[in-house]
């Protein structure tokens, strides 16, 4: 299908203490459980899209090479007003292109989706969100987990390499 990466990861990139635990879960987290375990390749900015890079066209290039994208709802994503680059683009590619699946991980209780921009509402009217409460650290670290076996559930199916 010509994709070199199942899914592409957007967080929020601003430093607090919540992001603190987004970004431990997105470089450390995922990739152990989502590329070590289950064998999955993940596109995650600070990761894969290197020094020097246009960011614009290297997020909007890497995207398209993805069959997933998966986003991950925070109180810092939904209250910040200048939403990310890259947020614009997975949104426009998989409600106006329909190309692209996405996959929204609710990483705290957000409550009511009101402050959350349309398209977002949209899209979890039509499927939801997979929401993370793993408190025990032995349930993180498991891809057995019910909030694992959710995520891979929506991931794309594994190609078998000839």
């Amino acid at each position: 299908d010509g994709k070199v990466y199942d899914a592409y990861v957007i967080y929020p990139k601003n430093h607090t203490n919540e992001a603190d635990f987004v970004e431990y879960f997105v470089y450390q987290i995922m990739p152990d459980i989502l590329e070590n375990k289950c064998g999955y390749k993940l596109c995650i900015y600070g990761r894969d899209i290197y020094p020097g890079e246009d960011t614009a066209s290297a997020i909007e290039k890497r995207m398209l090479k993805s069959r997933r994208l998966i986003i991950l709802l925070t109180h810092q994503l939904i209250n910040c007003k200048e939403h990310a680059y890259d947020q614009h683009i997975a949104l426009y590619n998989a409600l106006i292109q329909h190309d692209t699946k996405v996959i929204l991980l609710e990483m705290e209780a957000i409550g009511t989706y009101e402050k959350l921009q349309e398209s977002l509402r949209f899209i979890i009217k039509q499927q939801g969100t997979i929401r993370w409460k793993e408190q025990h650290p032995a349930h993180t670290q498991s891809s057995n987990s019910k909030f694992w076996k959710q995520v891979r559930y929506h991931m794309p199916l594994k190609r078998k390499s000839s």
